[in-house]
């Protein structure tokens, strides 16, 4: 890159390539949280670390009139 003295398009294509890190930075920022959703959402699916099965009736019946 070259810049020019008294040209106007030096610092449009700083502030261009200024943007384009931001959005590069926050789009890298956006995969890294899918990714932790989806590793916690693999995870959970897991019956391993799963909850217990509820034991005796506690649960077993559930009102459904309001």
């Amino acid at each position: 890159m070259s810049i020019t003295i008294g040209s106007s398009s030096a610092v449009q294509t700083n502030t261009e390539s200024a943007q384009a890190i931001l959005t590069a930075k926050k789009a890298q920022t956006q995969q890294e949280i899918e990714g932790q959703m989806a590793l916690k959402l693999i995870e959970s699916a897991n019956p391993e670390t799963a909850a217990m099965p509820a034991v005796g009736n506690s649960g077993h019946n559930i009102n459904i009139k309001a």
